[in-house]
């Protein structure tokens, strides 16, 4: 099963952490200094904040997946349609261990889709939009 995952990146980390406690009824499941995460069931979400990055706003969407199978899935999806992906075999980002691949829409929706397999004593790093935008209109193979 799928869970959407939004990822915000906010100004005021406290104050941030004060409004979303309130609308999704309960404190993050993670939090860092720079950095939280509520894993929701209802929606079936992973809505995460973090001051990293210029400004505030939608950083990424995406989908995370229970599985590594359900991962390869929507890859082959994407990839049957000729859709471009950016591949992040074993990446750190977010207090987290991931496999992912990222992709952009026609419109320039930044997506990350993975599968999360452990957590990381530190925050990591996202792929350049250039790089996604790149892997996603074909002009290359993608790849970490």
């Amino acid at each position: 099963m799928n869970r959407l995952h939004v990822h915000l990146k906010v100004e005021d980390l406290s104050q941030s952490i004060a409004f979303y406690s309130a609308l999704f009824g309960r404190r993050p499941d993670k939090q860092e200094a720079d950095y939280a995460k509520w894993m929701l069931e209802d929606p079936r979400a992973n809505i995460a904040i973090s001051t990293r990055g210029d400004g505030a706003g939608v950083d990424h969407v995406g989908l995370q997946t229970d599985t590594p199978e359900e991962l390869e899935a929507i890859a082959r999806r994407l990839k049957d349609a000729d859709v471009g992906l950016f591949e992040e075999a074993n990446a750190t980002c977010c207090y987290a261990k991931s496999d992912k691949y990222w992709t952009a829409s026609p419109d320039g929706a930044k997506w990350e889709l993975y599968h999360t397999f452990g957590d990381s004593p530190t925050f990591g790093a996202s792929p350049s939009m250039s790089a996604i935008e790149k892997a996603a209109s074909g002009a290359c193979c993608g790849g970490a």
